[in-house]
């Protein structure tokens, strides 16, 4: 019941909020287990549905039931998300809350199995897309706190089919043998037409067609996705609009303003990702007994890593970029996503001398920006996130650089704490030129809160 009510929409008439179960699930059964288990008022303001046959006859958006206890990010984001969970995973482990950490695992492994794969969040609107894939570092961090072999054998069938979600067209650039970030959904993105306008109702959309009409657009083609003449938004506008939400950097001008032509890159970020879930998934299979099977994932990052340094290393700058496998060239935009080889360890050890040459790119006085250009977006900057300071940090450690490690973790955790003190809250983003967790005169585009909680800052 807590997770039912989402702050994006408004709930049913009588103040009731729909909860989907999966086709696969037996709805009696869930829901006599639920009356049992919750307060009688808390379950009169659910409604539990079947999911239909396709997302498309869903006409009124919920929640989507999982099985297991989870956290969530806070604020307006009252659901178990993708990528925010493997760093608050991070910090239940720490905080030696294993059966939290392992609950929200079973729950992505659950998702696989029911909703096809690990969800942007657990929404019907999210049903279209993936986010980030952390999920064999999540069963890895469980599987060394308990070391149970069955359950950590269990996972491998999630595993595989996992990977092939990302590694399977349309996600797969067989041009390249890398992936891309793409959704499976039509047109615009229901959460941000409910719950993402200003002071003067426009939302996002009306915002970039606003942007396209009174600037130049350099970076792509803009009549793939804005019709000038109709002042319209295209079908590929709101593909690639949603496909940057899967890649959890919504928005930035990384691959374009507001990421739109990020359909046609490979990113850097995610095929590092892909390249730790083989390195991983090999490590699980030898460790359950598999290692012939285990040698095919490393032959599969083996190939990974060579694919990520011939294609998205750029000599000339010393920096790791993402890759335009239309235009077959690099786009020269430095992002913190440089890291992500480093944390993954893809990385030779002259590359990562090369990016910490350029930490002076990145380094402000309260962490490292997001990228070097500000766009009035917030992944960009002058702000900073926790879970990409977090993977700067891990991956400056991981090949020696701790000094210059210390050095970044003391200035982004000390404006967490300067900004607690003074507010008593902990949020989601902060600008890290001016250490100030008041980041919404800087923001034009998505939505201009800064959400307090928050799952990965605590972590």
């Amino acid at each position: 019941a807590k997770a039912a009510p989402d702050p994006k929409f408004t709930g049913l008439a009588g103040g009731r909020w729909p909860v989907y179960l999966s086709r696969q699930e037996n709805i009696k059964r869930i829901k006599e287990n639920l009356r049992a288990q919750m307060p009688a008022e808390d379950f009169a303001r659910i409604e539990i549905r079947q999911l239909p046959a396709t997302a498309a006859e869903i006409r009124e958006h919920g929640l989507l039931y999982l099985p297991y206890p989870y956290v969530v990010p806070g604020g307006r984001f009252n659901e178990m998300y993708g990528w925010d969970s493997y760093f608050t995973q991070v910090g239940l482990l720490r905080d030696d809350e294993l059966a939290l950490a392992k609950n929200m695992t079973d729950n992505f492994l659950y998702q696989i199995e029911h909703y096809g794969k690990i969800l942007n969040a657990n929404r019907t609107y999210y049903l279209s897309r993936s986010q980030p894939p952390f999920l064999t570092q999540m069963i890895l961090n469980v599987y060394r706190k308990q070391r149970n072999i069955a359950w950590l054998r269990s996972t491998v069938p999630a595993i595989e089919k996992y990977y092939r979600f990302w590694t399977e067209e349309p996600h797969l650039t067989k041009d390249t043998g890398l992936s891309h970030y793409y959704d499976f959904g039509d047109g615009p993105a229901p959460e941000v037409l409910s719950g993402e306008r200003d002071e003067k109702g426009r939302n996002h959309y009306d915002l970039v067609k606003d942007y396209y009409r009174t600037h130049e657009i350099t970076d792509y083609d803009l009549g793939q996705y804005y019709d000038k003449e109709k002042d319209q938004l295209t079908d590929l506008f709101y593909k690639g609009d949603r496909s940057m939400r899967e890649s959890g950097f919504d928005p930035s001008n990384r691959f374009g303003p507001f990421n739109i032509d990020i359909i046609h890159y490979d990113p850097v970020c995610l095929n590092s990702l892909l390249y730790l879930m083989e390195v991983d998934t090999a490590e699980i299979l030898r460790i359950l007994g598999r290692a012939r099977e285990g040698r095919v994932w490393t032959t599969r990052a083996d190939e990974r890593r060579r694919n990520v340094n011939r294609l998205m290393w750029d000599e000339q700058d010393g920096l790791y970029y993402d890759y335009n496998f239309v235009g077959k060239k690099l786009r020269r935009y430095p992002f913190v996503t440089t890291f992500y080889p480093l944390w993954v360890g893809i990385a030779e050890r002259k590359q990562a001398a090369r990016i910490v040459a350029n930490l002076h790119l990145f380094e402000r006085p309260g962490g490292l920006l997001t990228s070097t250009y500000v766009s009035g977006s917030q992944w960009d900057a002058p702000f900073g996130w926790a879970p990409t300071e977090m993977i700067a940090v891990q991956g400056l450690r991981r090949y020696g650089y701790n000094k210059e490690a210390d050095r970044l973790s003391a200035n982004f955790l000390s404006l967490i704490l300067k900004e607690f003190i003074q507010h008593n809250t902990i949020v989601e983003k902060y600008d890290v030129e001016r250490r100030e967790s008041e980041v919404s005169a800087g923001l034009k585009f998505g939505y201009k809160s800064n959400e307090i909680g928050f799952g990965w800052t605590n972590a």
